[in-house]
């Protein structure tokens, strides 16, 4: 490779000056990982993790069109579902550091590090959080002829004798076999766990009395608490949610410790320039601020989240060092 040194002549003219001038500035903005003024000049792709229908892809297509108004461009919504999100979180972690490829990943991605031995890429060092969009309580769910009318009823029947109560979920590692999981810690009770091929089968066989305790998320149980097949016991959240502002929180129902979350989060590739993150944050916050997205996120029992990516960052390494907690605690593993 030729590297020319090249001295500006005082004869040329001020023009061809002037243009070496501006041709330095642009090469030392983006030899010091400075963005472009001009960003972005081109559609962006946000990955989303999950395949079309779920809720990381709802949240995806709900958030793209307002992140393009933000931004001047197109925000392309491009699935790459598979191994529990990290076949698409390892294609973002490869690749360029540009600002034109984003992703849209679930609490999973929180969950990943304790769960697999070996991971395609580093968690905590191949990606730059740029905001988390909203955080989804579950709910302590039991079928509506179980005995156990509140928490406290749910946790001495538990305690009766080893293995007299199951809890299903959509598999072992999942959202609802976690969340059991840091239920089963903190209120000191153990349960069995009986993992299914998925949400919608676990969910029908509780709601058909197979198994009595589900820790299912809000917005796909709603309908049936509301239609008396299911009981809901308690949120999991901090604060109780408007949706259903009769059922107490764990905390309220004397199981502090449990509180926990289903969440979104959008990331870009370690190394995005400093200069882009910010315009990304930016445009995510005005986004969330969109009266159609605030509307749809509390019809889901959501409760939308402001804050930098330093807060994101923040909230990413305390969900990780959470689930590897639990993780360890409980011996959960995906077998």
């Amino acid at each position: 490779m030729w590297i020319m040194n090249f001295k500006p002549n005082k004869a040329l003219p001020s023009v061809v000056r002037s243009l070496s001038a501006i041709a330095l500035i642009a090469f030392s903005a983006t030899a010091s990982g400075q963005a472009p003024a001009a960003w972005p000049t081109k559609p962006i792709a946000l990955v989303v993790t999950y395949p079309p229908g779920g809720g990381a892809d709802a949240m995806a297509r709900l958030i793209a069109p307002k992140l393009g108004e933000a931004l001047g461009q197109n925000v392309i919504v491009e699935n790459k579902p598979g191994a529990g999100g990290q076949i698409g979180a390892a294609a973002v972690a490869k690749a360029a550091p540009d600002g034109y490829t984003l992703m849209l990943d679930a609490s999973s991605f929180a969950v990943n590090p304790s769960l697999y031995p070996k991971l395609p890429y580093d968690t905590e060092k191949a990606f730059r959080p740029i905001g988390v969009i909203a955080l989804f309580p579950n709910v302590v769910l039991v079928n509506a002829q179980f005995p156990a009318k509140n928490v406290a009823e749910l946790i001495t029947a538990a305690k009766v004798k080893k293995d007299a109560v199951s809890f299903a979920s959509s598999g072992n590692g999942s959202a609802q076999h976690l969340a059991g999981a840091l239920f089963e810690s903190a209120a000191k009770a153990d349960m069995v766990h009986v993992p299914y091929k998925g949400g919608g089968p676990a969910l029908n066989d509780v709601i058909g009395g197979q198994v009595p305790v589900f820790f299912g998320n809000l917005a796909s149980t709603l309908q049936h608490i509301q239609s008396g097949k299911l009981r809901a016991l308690a949120v999991t959240s901090g604060k109780r949610t408007p949706i259903l502002p009769d059922v107490p929180t764990l905390a309220e129902a004397g199981v502090p410790g449990a509180e926990v979350y289903e969440w979104n989060v959008v990331l870009a590739p370690a190394g995005t320039p400093e200069p882009v993150v910010a315009r990304l944050s930016a445009a995510l916050q005005k986004a969330l601020d969109a009266p159609e997205v605030k509307a749809r996120i509390a019809t889901l029992g959501g409760e939308i989240q402001k804050g930098n990516p330093e807060a994101a960052q923040a909230f990413v390494n305390q969900q990780i060092a959470l689930w590897a907690r639990v993780v360890k605690a409980r011996g959960i593993t995906l077998e």
